[in-house]
């Protein structure tokens, strides 16, 4: 039985906080998957794209002034906000503003994190927020905004930081603090060589989300201290962050599941390990994130897509998904899929066997191919009796295998050109 979603209380915090996703990045570690799109709009979770989450975390939190600040190859992404975050009703000063790079201050693109807001700082003064709640725009995980936002107030914080516990062997790719008893922050260093773990415990270190609450009059203060100093790289986690501890009340911010407490979920798929295994992670009986909590929804834009098909039911050509997700759209045509997770629109023909895969949209994949633990991206057209994932040595050939063994196959790697460029 499916519970009404009980109404939540939204407080002048979250009506006084405008929220800017950093949503500019190529996302470099996913190789071939950003050639064409940023990382903020790959697809993930069979109808969902990455920016959908800290979209969908702001609107649920009850924030809804949003700017998303976009610069390499944003089409797609710009394309997907257009069309499905274009609901909220800008008479009542709703709204998910694009800001795309436009040199409104300086001639150049964004030079970093804190630069994409300097050269929007006239925005941010026009809009007049309390509070500024700057996010990264490439992670997935489910987030009450509000929490953060008081436990800034309360402590009457200049800097408020979102972060995790992680091991300190990752720790290295993140921001990371050291803190006193009262989660004040005293130390900060963006991906130390040595990252210093939490007290009591040797393997475990105090990461960045990337998630920062300020107020807004210091925020505008700091970019413009850091616009005019010729030694930064205009980065919030090398610079503005580690400039301020000492003099400024910044605190650290646990993300913990409120009702146990623990760690909540949060994922950085910014490689295509990460990015595959997160996926499938979505298959599992009780997952660490629920796509089907009523209570928190993911928002997104999809196409109108007849319900998913499954067709033959002989001995030898049976269409059928076990252990898997599958997306509307999709037709699976006597083939066999295994612990899978298909996104729209996707057509399996006869004799195909898919196992581990993470299948995304309009890809067509051909009689008798055989597919193991592989990445197959948006538009791919599989030929018939091609295998994928048996023989890492000869998919090294043609396609990207990871250190893992996870094979990504992409149009162009297929010679299916799906960008013209000339």
């Amino acid at each position: 039985m499916r519970h009404p979603r009980s109404p939540r209380f939204v407080s002048r915090l979250t009506r006084d906080t405008l929220a800017l996703i950093l949503a500019g990045g190529r996302g470099s570690r996913l190789k071939q998957m950003t050639v064409w799109r940023a990382k903020p709009a790959v697809p993930f979770g069979g109808k969902f794209r990455i920016i959908d989450f800290p979209l969908s975390n702001c609107i649920n939190s009850g924030i809804r002034r949003v700017g998303v600040l976009t610069q390499y190859k944003a089409h797609s992404l710009i394309r997907h906000i257009q069309m499905g975050w274009g609901h909220l009703r800008g008479e009542f000063g709703e709204f998910v503003e694009l800001l795309p790079a436009q040199q409104r201050i300086e001639t150049s693109w964004y030079a970093g994190t804190a630069d994409a807001l300097y050269q929007n700082i006239d925005i941010i003064r026009i809009h007049a927020p309390e509070y500024v709640l700057i996010l990264a725009g490439d992670h997935i995980y489910k987030m009450d905004y509000g929490p953060l936002l008081a436990a800034h107030v309360e402590k009457s914080a200049d800097v408020t930081v979102g972060c995790i516990e992680v091991d300190t062997e990752r720790a290295r790719s993140f921001g990371v603090m050291s803190v006193d008893r009262d989660q004040r922050i005293v130390r900060f260093e963006e991906k130390p060589q040595n990252p210093e773990p939490v007290p009591g415990r040797q393997d475990v270190a105090l990461a960045s989300m990337g998630i920062y609450i300020f107020n807004t009059d210091f925020l505008i203060e700091q970019l413009i201290r850091d616009a005019d100093s010729p030694s930064s790289s205009r980065d919030f986690g090398h610079d503005i962050i580690p400039h301020i501890i000492e003099k400024y009340r910044v605190f650290a911010h646990p993300f913990r599941d409120p009702q146990t407490g623990k760690q909540a979920y949060w994922r950085d798929v910014g490689t295509v390990d990460a990015f595959w295994e997160a996926n499938l992670e979505l298959i599992g009986v009780t997952p660490e994130l629920n796509l089907y909590d009523m209570d928190w929804p993911i928002w997104t834009y999809q196409e109108q897509a007849p319900p998913a098909k499954f067709v033959f039911d002989d001995e030898d050509r049976r269409g059928m998904a076990v252990d898997s997700m599958v997306s509307g759209g999709c037709i699976i045509s006597g083939a066999n899929i295994r612990h899978s997770l298909l996104f729209s629109n996707v057509y399996v023909q006869s004799y195909a066997q898919i196992e581990d895969a993470v299948i995304l949209p309009d890809v067509t994949i051909g009689e008798g191919v055989h597919i193991t633990r592989a990445v197959i991206d948006k538009g791919c057209d599989i030929p018939p009796g091609m295998v994928i994932g048996e023989d890492l040595d000869q998919d090294a050939e043609r396609f990207l295998v990871t250190p893992s063994g996870i094979v990504l196959v992409t149009p162009e790697m297929l010679g299916q050109e799906l960008h013209h460029v000339r």
